[in-house]
């Protein structure tokens, strides 16, 4: 199948997961909190069973990974890899800076990502040897010449035990902390593909949140993986870095290694 072919594909699932998640934003089913009809619930399932429909017509030989319904294995060596709701801290809170996360991954590497935002209307796209693009413009990250320029952001410091944390801290106290931003979740990664952010740092994630994310940030210029420096496939841990300037991987990996 060409990249064409699956861009526009996955375009599809986009608009598909979309329409099923906007009537529940902001729908005010938030404070029933003892049933499991809340907005996220009902508009997870919703965006994750109509990508599913769309997948399992036009590609049915093809995997899927999906947050809420598990894996159908593939009888190929290509899987998609659905997030319908990567933020549902900020769905649940009114904030339009959650996203729809679509993945391909071709032996375990991610070949195409998509980050979806349905209610502002934004979409970064990226594929293997390709720009990414924002609403179909190329964009690219921006160079840091230092690390105590770089604007570090995180979903939350919730997210590290004890241990990730004093990482995640030693790589703070050398940026440019008075700019930190906290909270954000995949929509980050688009801002950084974009070239407003400059590096992000994460533990705690799983193939589904991040694996959209990594063609998108390298075909904007930067880089992605963990936080040993490797990069990312279907067997990677649940640490996770993005890069807006590579010429700052070594200096990154080097204050999180925590010398005292």
């Amino acid at each position: 199948m060409k990249l064409d072919t699956e861009l526009a594909l996955a375009m599809r699932l986009a608009d598909a997961a979309g329409a099923a998640i906007r009537p529940h934003f902001r729908s005010g089913l938030g404070a029933e909190r003892k049933t499991d009809a809340s907005p996220v619930t009902i508009a997870d399932r919703a965006a994750e069973e109509a990508m599913r429909r769309i997948l399992k017509a036009e590609v049915p030989r093809d995997g899927i990974i999906g947050e809420e319904f598990g894996e159908d294995a593939a009888s190929n060596n290509r899987t998609w890899v659905l997030d319908p709701i990567d933020g549902t801290v900020s769905f649940l809170g009114g904030r339009p800076i959650f996203g729809t996360l679509i993945a391909l991954l071709v032996d375990g590497w991610p070949v195409l990502g998509v980050i979806d935002q349905p209610i502002l209307g934004e979409r970064w796209v990226g594929a293997s040897g390709r720009a990414t693009t924002f609403n179909g413009k190329e964009v690219r990250t921006r160079a840091c010449p230092q690390l105590d320029q770089a604007m570090l952001a995180t979903t939350g410091p919730q997210y590290f035990d004890d241990h990730q944390g004093e990482h995640f801290m030693a790589l703070a106290a050398k940026t440019d902390h008075k700019r930190m931003m906290m909270g954000g979740d995949c929509y980050n990664y688009g801002l950084l593909a974009s070239g407003h952010l400059d590096l992000i740092c994460e533990a705690g994630l799983k193939l589904h949140d991040w694996a959209a994310l990594v063609p998108i940030v390298e075909g904007a210029g930067g880089t992605m993986c963990d936080w040993n420096g490797e990069p990312l496939h279907q067997g990677s841990g649940d640490h996770v870095l993005a890069i807006g300037d590579p010429a700052r991987l070594e200096d990154v990996i080097e204050a999180m290694a925590c010398h005292h």
